[in-house]
């Protein structure tokens, strides 16, 4: 893993397994990019016809209870988030990276009962930390 700002990879590593344990997962291959986001909402337009922008795109190559990804993330999205949220950018960008963790665990999060669980299940992995 190459240092991702603000984040001790080892400990990291060590959350997102206990992540993945929790929902009866391993972790496989786990890459995590950052960018800006004219560079994630190209992504967005390429591969999900989404002419917007967003705080992350997941790309899952998960098998049976191996989750493995690419989690694309603009770091200008998560430093807005975490301006609204009234959070510290570290925080939030753990809240998007386990977000895209779950969808790897075939969560969704498109209808408002998915969505709520899916933030329930985020806040619970990351009161972890």
């Amino acid at each position: 893993m190459n240092e991702v700002p603000g984040l001790d990879p080892d400990f990291f590593l060590n959350w997102l397994a206990k992540v993945a344990n929790g929902e009866e997962k391993s972790i496989g291959e786990l890459t995590l990019v950052l960018g800006d986001d004219e560079w994630l909402r190209s992504y967005n337009v390429e591969f999900l016809s989404h002419d917007y922008y967003t705080d992350i795109i997941t790309f899952d190559y998960s098998s049976d209870d191996l989750i493995s990804g690419d989690l694309l993330i603009s770091v200008e999205r998560v430093a807005e988030n975490a301006e609204r949220e009234k959070v510290i950018f570290s925080t939030e960008l753990n809240r998007v990276v386990v977000h895209g963790v779950l969808h790897l665990c075939g969560y969704k999060d498109k209808s408002p009962d998915d969505a709520l669980l899916m933030r329930q299940k985020e806040d619970f992995y990351l009161s972890l930390l």
